[in-house]
This record gives structure tokens, C-alpha cells and sequence, in this order.
């Protein structure tokens, strides 16, 4: 039967933010600050610091990314014990206006031992992550994964800082407010929110000398406790990969407790993925 379980403990690790010389040693490029300037022009030159901090036009436009890596599980900010290895490979949308249009579309596939007795690897379960659902696949066949589960990993993807701003920032009626400094993990943050016209936000906390992100937060209603909840990201261990500085841990925070880590131990970009991968149909060959 499908490993369901495992496919179950990962979602809850996964999101779709990926952003290396260590961060520390990348200068910093913060022009002088006029007096006159408004928390609207300081917010989007913050995010322009950011998008510059990140690659520029080299991280706007990639086309896809592929990782190895690792991923634990906590519960109410105690490790349970939980640990996956996995691959993943991530398609980015192509830039509004191109033809032909390249959907956002992600493969996750759990890396597990072939058996107590044959060495090796396999990978037997893979989550397709494409056309705003989520599947988990085998050789038997594919299944939907569970409301609640796709609809956390939409939610997490539409808020993502690639989403921001590819999407938010294109929106009639957004705005973008500078909010002074903070301190995330001993580092002094500039803290910028980008909030939409029907008052969705977005708050990202950046690194004051580099301007790399260190924190991705938003909320939403519980439409069960009819209250809010929180989800946080903070990025660490910056790398410098192909050009592009890649956060290598990211750590997700669920109302103020930790909820998961994962660990990438190698990141690959623009290897030009087959469309296939991403194809829920193309069900996996039994492993022996």
C-alpha cells in the first residue's frame, strides 16, 4: 500500500521558498538614506536590496532547481524523532506575457533504504506538486493527497517570497511599508511588509548588511477556532551556488513553535527538467 504516512510527515516540511559565500561575507550595497524618504520608498528599496542580494536578474528568471536533502519533524518545538531524506525538483513559472506559459510545479521524491538486507537506496513515493493540487504517486497508481494538506501547501506557496514578488507586487491597490529594525537569531533585520488591496500581508525581515532574507511570516484565519494562526520561515547557512546565494536551512515555525527543519546538502539550478517529472500520471517503476 502507499507509504501515505511518510508522504504525510514531510508536507508538513515543505514550502515553496528557495534563495551562498557565506552570508556574513557578502557586502552590502545600502545607498545613503535620504531624510525625506517615505516608508512606501523605503519598503520597495528594501525589497529592491533583497532581489539584488539574491541574484538579480539571475534568481528573477530561473527556470527550475533540484536539491538533495534532509528533513526532521518537531512537535510543539521537541523533535519527534521524525527524520526523511529526499530529493526534490521544482519547476519556477515562466514570466507573465511567455508563450508557451511554463506552470509552477514541484516533485519530492522520499529517499528510504532498499531493505534490512540489499544496500542501496530507493525512492518508492513521490508527492507531484502541479496544477494547484497534490498527488502522492507509486508504482500502483496516484491518490490526491488530503484537503487540508494541499491547501497548507498552496497557502505557504502563495506566500512564498518568489510569489511576492513575481505576483503581489504586479497587483492594483498593494502596498509596501517599511517598518523599522528587528533582531532575528542576534541579527539586525530590516523588517519591510507587503500588504495586498483585500489585506493578505506578507512581513520578511532582512539581513541589515547583506539584505538576504532571514524571515518569511504571515497569518491567516482558522476557520475552525475562528482565530489566526502563524507561519514563519527563517533561512540560514547561505551558500553561493552558481551565482545564486541559497539559503541551506530553513527552519518553519507554526504559531511561535518550531515545526520543522530541512537541511539541503546539494542544490542544482537551470538543469532544464523534463515536463514529465511533473506529470502526476507517470506512475514509478517497482523497485526490486
Amino acid at each position: 500500500m502507499k507509504k501515505i504516512a511518510l508522504a504525510l510527515i514531510f508536507a508538513a516540511t515543505l514550502t515553496p521558498l528557495y534563495a551562498s559565500a557565506q552570508a556574513g561575507n557578502i557586502p552590502s550595497a545600502a545607498p545613503t538614506q535620504p531624510s525625506n524618504i517615505t516608508q512606501e520608498q523605503r519598503g520597495r528599496q528594501l525589497l529592491d536590496q533583497m532581489v539584488t542580494a539574491l541574484g538579480g536578474d539571475a534568481w528573477l528568471n530561473r527556470k527550475d532547481m533540484s536539491v538533495l536533502g534532509r528533513t526532521a519533524a518537531f512537535f510543539r518545538g521537541d523533535p519527534n524523532g521524525s527524520v526523511v531524506d529526499y530529493s526534490s525538483q521544482h519547476q519556477f513559472p515562466s514570466p507573465p506575457d511567455t508563450s508557451p506559459a511554463r506552470p509552477e510545479a514541484e516533485r519530492i521524491g522520499f529517499i528510504t533504504d532498499k531493505s534490512m538486507i540489499l544496500p542501496g537506496k530507493k525512492i518508492d513515493v513521490v508527492q507531484v506538486w502541479t496544477n494547484d493540487n497534490g498527488y502522492e504517486v507509486t508504482y500502483k497508481g496516484r491518490t490526491i493527497l488530503p484537503k487540508d494538506i494541499v491547501e497548507d501547501y498552496l497557502r505557504r506557496r502563495s506566500h512564498s517570497i518568489e510569489s511576492l514578488i513575481h505576483d503581489w507586487l504586479r497587483q492594483p491597490g498593494v502596498m509596501v511599508i517599511a517598518e523599522g529594525t528587528t533582531m532575528i537569531e542576534r541579527r539586525l533585520a530590516d523588517q519591510v511588509t507587503v500588504l495586498s488591496a483585500n489585506n493578505d500581508a506578507v512581513t520578511l525581515a532582512l539581513d541589515a548588511t547583506t539584505h538576504l532574507p532571514l524571515r518569511r511570516t504571515f497569518q491567516w484565519r482558522n476557520t475552525t477556532y475562528k482565530d489566526h494562526d502563524e507561519d514563519a520561515e527563517e533561512y540560514d547557512d547561505y551558500h553561493t551556488i552558481q551565482g545564486l546565494p541559497t539559503a541551506l536551512r530553513i527552519t518553519r515555525y507554526r504559531n511561535g513553535d518550531m515545526a520543522s527543519q530541512r537541511y539541503l546538502s546539494k542544490v542544482e539550478y537551470n538543469t532544464n527538467l523534463s515536463p514529465e517529472l511533473f506529470n502526476p500520471d507517470n506512475l514509478l517503476k517497482k523497485k526490486q
